[in-house]
């Protein structure tokens, strides 16, 4: 008798361990995942969050950018309250940014060439060329050099004409920029300066 309640006793504390260890086992199990996610989405959000200072970190350096090539290298036209950075070349990556210099065309003296986009992109500079009028006002600074340009023609010509572009002996800014749906033309401005 003692045998078999020995046995029987045996059998049943063998049980209520292994039920015991079975739900330690679920605990820890859901502890420890409970842990690793919130973890996770701790790790997670941390590099979110790095990922954003980044982010907008690399948006800062492009806007202190921005500002200092402002004080170095800029357009104003009062008239339609542009200003607007200039950039050396006029590639799709200058334009897309900033006002593009025609390479081929003087920074200070003689004819500046600049060309920008006026719609369609994240910067539109010369959105409102078509607006401005013979006798309104252009302020070109480069560096230490500001020139006072006033605008003597606003006229459409076609898109392979470079003669806008050619250099003068007196100083001069030309513009050029598309025009609305009609690829075949360009929008040009001209000024010349104040004496």
């Amino acid at each position: 008798m003692y045998l078999v309640q020995n046995k029987f006793y045996m059998i049943y504390r063998n049980q209520f361990i292994n039920i015991i260890s079975f739900i330690l086992s679920i605990i820890i199990f859901f502890s420890f995942s409970f842990i690793l996610e919130n973890t996770s989405k701790e790790n997670f959000n941390n590099s979110e969050q790095n990922l954003q200072d980044n982010i907008i970190q690399g948006n800062e350096n492009e806007e202190e950018k921005d500002l200092e090539n402002l004080k170095n290298w800029y357009i104003e036209i009062p008239s339609i309250s542009l200003i607007a950075p200039i950039e050396e070349g006029t590639s799709k990556e200058v334009l897309n940014n900033k006002v593009g210099h025609f390479e081929e065309t003087s920074r200070d003296y003689g004819n500046v060439g600049l060309a920008a986009h006026n719609r369609g992109y994240e910067k539109n500079y010369f959105e409102n060329l078509k607006n401005v009028n013979i006798g309104d006002e252009i302020i070109y600074n480069y560096y230490d050099l500001k020139i006072k340009y006033i605008i003597d023609k606003n006229e459409i010509i076609k898109n392979n004409d470079w003669t806008y572009l050619e250099n003068t002996e007196e100083n001069k800014i030309t513009l050029i920029t598309c025009v609305e749906n009609q690829p075949e033309f360009r929008r040009c401005v001209q000024a010349s300066e104040i004496n």
